[in-house]
């Protein structure tokens, strides 16, 4: 009983830690699929966060400070969008740019409003998003098993983590069964036949950046006023980056990047439940290694795969209007 108890609550806290994966997978997915590589999903988490944490700080609104990580988002992702889609300019150096700006800015405007060093006041109540107790909670809490996967696996999360996954069959929806998915994709692997139809493939890529920037300012703020009540500087934690490589391992498919974020999740998970582990004839596993084990096993991951992700033709490549 102990050893289901305990494949529950890693099986839950991977949940928690996919969540904020699948929103910049998803985000990254859309940008992609549009040709617009983005580095800078990292520092469009990170300035979400921090905007989030802010905002909910000072209006002592959880919802207006996901409104607050949501524009600063869109913000930096129009930057990366004038900077790669009208100037044409390399996408992989402004995202790194944007990386750099968001966590020097976040840093630079925490410290002048709050004096934390960086970090913004800690939030409670409205200002952050609580776990919520779904019906039958305790209809069934005294069900063997069933009871505590209820419990703890489908109930008592916060919303952020119901829309995260929520977003999984929306994205493949608006992808595959919507006109705006099929040209977005269209404009990813020849953007020539798509402006041929008359159709604006700097509109579409710059729809993509802003719906992309949209997803991160939701990761963002789950990740300072949902799983956390504060931002701290870094918190991020390559985050962005893991999402970058999930995405990578699930080909740019919606449905393949909620498999890959819950892998790279319950890793995380694991990593953090076994801490200290002792194991017979060997001793006492060190932290350290516990802690690296998701991104060595990450690596090891793409390794067999990268070769066999083919992404999307245009992608990283301005596009240029033939007259």
């Amino acid at each position: 009983m102990e050893t289901i108890e305990l494949a529950i609550q890693v099986l839950d806290s991977g949940l928690r830690l996919t969540a904020l994966l699948l929103f910049a997978c998803l985000a990254g997915l859309f940008s992609e699929r549009s040709g617009i590589f983005d580095i800078g999903l990292e520092g469009k988490l990170l300035g979400a966060a921090f905007a989030a944490g802010a905002g909910a700080a000072v209006t002592g609104s959880a919802w207006l400070g996901l409104l607050c990580g949501i524009g600063v988002s869109v913000v930096l992702s129009l930057m990366h969008g004038l900077a790669s889609i009208t100037f044409r300019g390399n996408q992989i150096i402004s995202g790194v740019a944007i990386n750099f700006l968001a966590a020097g800015m976040a840093i630079l405007f925490g410290q002048a409003w709050f004096g934390r060093g960086g970090n913004t006041p800690s939030v409670t109540g409205a200002a952050k998003f609580n776990d919520i107790s779904l019906p039958l909670v305790d209809t069934l809490n005294n069900v063997p098993v069933i009871g505590m996967l209820y419990r703890e696996l489908i109930s008592g999360h916060t919303i952020l983590v119901y829309i995260a996954f929520a977003f999984v069959p929306l994205t493949w929806f608006i992808l595959f069964r919507t006109r705006f998915g099929l040209r977005l994709r269209a404009v990813g692997e020849c953007p020539e036949a798509v402006d041929t139809a008359g159709i604006s493939v700097i509109w579409l890529r710059y729809r993509a950046v802003i719906i992309c920037g949209i997803l991160c300012g939701f990761g963002g703020a789950y990740l300072s006023i949902s799983q956390n009540s504060f931002f701290v500087r870094d918190m991020s934690a390559g985050k962005g980056f893991v999402a970058l490589a999930a995405l990578i391992f699930a080909r740019w498919m919606p449905f393949n990047a909620l498999v890959s974020c819950l892998l790279f999740g319950i890793l995380e998970a694991s990593a953090i439940a076994f801490q200290g582990i002792t194991i017979p004839g060997i001793g006492e596993i060190p932290v350290q290694f516990i802690q690296a084990l998701p991104y060595i096993l990450t690596v090891i991951l793409l390794a067999g795969f990268v070769g066999k992700a083919v992404p999307p033709k245009a992608g990283g490549v301005p596009y240029v209007k033939e007259r």
